[in-house]
């Protein structure tokens, strides 16, 4: 599995997390689940922005986004093209693998569902940061499948498995991502008491924060857990879920800042808590 995209020498923009005395950093690719909202204006949209054009605005505030659409339907080449040409050379996208194929290729022998899942997101290039595989939580915990699903991906895409079924957050899952160089989604939810852990198994760190709103506290505590990571010299991809008002980029640009000024840790981490 390669990390996301060129990353040490893509830095322009202003996207770019430079973490004082640590210029080898990682990058924080801090953004939204989908972009298409003009509710968003005027709140982060600029009034009266038309619909074309506001992946192209979003990209000029934030580095990264999460398409919700290509968990819905596969991309066509025209929709890529159209993606690729609104956004500059350093911004990111996480595909979301589309749902159908996704539980087909974790329910049954996955080699040919994932030639035709992956097929259209090749288009992306090194503009690809992650691939967001969604494992349902009716789904529980199966070493064999999970084998079987490592061994089809093809290795020169990002890999990213979210499992929302608890019974799969074992050692030998742990070890068989770790193996194949996918990463570990960490995903924090409404109804859950504390955060998730964070597991480093593949070359960059994944992110999704579904709660509704987050206070200044709770974004500095992440910006503190993720920190050393960077510092260490991986990417983290970190993902805010859509609101209707807005709210979800200003989290993003907030999660940014925090991390911007906080001292790198020293040391590669593992497992943080």
């Amino acid at each position: 599995m390669r990390a996301s995209g060129q990353r040490s020498d893509e830095r322009a923009g202003g996207h770019a997390v430079a973490l004082s005395g640590h210029p080898a950093a990682g990058r924080l690719l801090a953004g939204t689940s989908g972009f298409a909202y003009p509710a968003w204006a005027p709140r982060f949209y600029p009034p009266g922005q038309r619909a074309r054009d506001l992946l192209t605005y979003y990209a000029t505030r934030l580095p990264a986004c999460e398409l919700n659409n290509t968990f819905y339907q596969r991309p066509t080449t025209a929709r890529v093209a159209g993606w690729l040409a609104a956004t500059p050379a350093d911004f990111r996208f996480a595909a979301k693998a589309q749902r159908g194929a996704s539980l087909r290729s974790t329910l049954r022998d996955p080699d040919e569902t994932v030639t035709w899942l992956t097929a259209p997101l090749r288009l992306f290039g090194d503009r690809l940061g992650a691939v967001l595989f969604r494992v349902p939580a009716a789904v529980g915990v199966d070493l064999g499948r999970l084998d079987a699903l490592l061994g089809a991906w093809p290795g020169d895409l990002p890999l990213v498995l979210e499992f929302e079924n608890p019974s799969w957050n074992i050692d030998e899952v742990h070890a068989r991502l770790r193996s194949a160089g996918a990463v570990l989604c960490a995903t924090e939810r409404p109804e859950d008491d504390d955060p998730p852990a964070i597991r480093l198994t593949g070359p960059f760190l994944y992110l999704r924060l579904r709660r509704h709103d987050y206070a200044p506290a709770a974004v500095d505590a992440w910006a503190d857990r993720i920190v050393p990571f960077l510092a260490a010299g991986h990417d983290v991809f970190a993902f805010f879920r859509h609101d209707e008002v807005g709210r979800a980029p200003e989290l993003a640009e907030a999660l940014r800042s925090a991390a911007e000024s906080r001292l790198a840790g020293s040391g590669t981490p593992d497992e943080v808590r």
